[in-house]
């Protein structure tokens, strides 16, 4: 099966991704570096240079690595299997993100939400989409990319997904409970 992924579209892409996208431009410019090394008149010079070259663009290659499938990573979704409907599961999803106060950006009713969280005077929040796909429950957010992407973005993140994931939880077992009842 292939890994679903939160599509961005545009300048929240280029914003989401800037980190890699600084990380292959300090490889470019080693790489430039080895290159212009080789016209160097002393070859002490020339050697010195292109292991400095060579250096950075192993590091920045790697950085620019690491950051873009953490990157990718944080862009999947998280399944939660419920034996609920769709149609339950987004009202349980929907009635959670208004009590927390997330802005919903758009939804479209029994199919997907996306929902921006509280932002704050210098950021805009983290953005957050929830599928509902039968009875499963697709949960994927990223952090505000003006913030940059850093390890309280991502805590962050793993919080907002396990409210969604408490609140279908919590649908769950309120159903359990009517049909126990009955």
């Amino acid at each position: 099966m292939m890994m679903q992924r939160m599509e961005l579209k545009g300048a929240e892409k280029a914003k989401y991704f800037a980190a890699t996208t600084i990380c292959v431009y300090l490889a470019t410019l080693c790489g430039a570096l080895i290159v212009t090394s080789a016209f160097f008149s002393k070859m002490q010079d020339a050697v010195a240079v292109t292991a400095a070259g060579l250096f950075g663009l192993v590091m920045s290659g790697l950085l620019g690595l690491a950051f873009f499938c953490s990157q990718r990573r944080e862009l999947r979704y998280d399944r939660i299997v419920t034996p609920n409907d769709a149609g339950a599961n987004f009202r349980a999803v929907r009635a959670a993100l208004l009590d927390v106060q997330w802005r919903v950006t758009s939804e479209l009713p029994d199919r997907q939400i996306d929902a921006q969280t509280p932002d704050s005077r210098f950021t805009v929040g983290e953005r957050v989409q929830i599928r509902f796909a039968g009875s499963d429950v697709l949960v994927a957010s990223i952090c505000d990319p003006s913030v940059g992407f850093s390890l309280v973005g991502r805590r962050r993140c793993a919080e907002h997904r396990a409210l969604v994931r408490s609140a279908v939880l919590q649908a769950q077992a309120n159903s359990r409970n009517l049909t126990a009842e009955a």
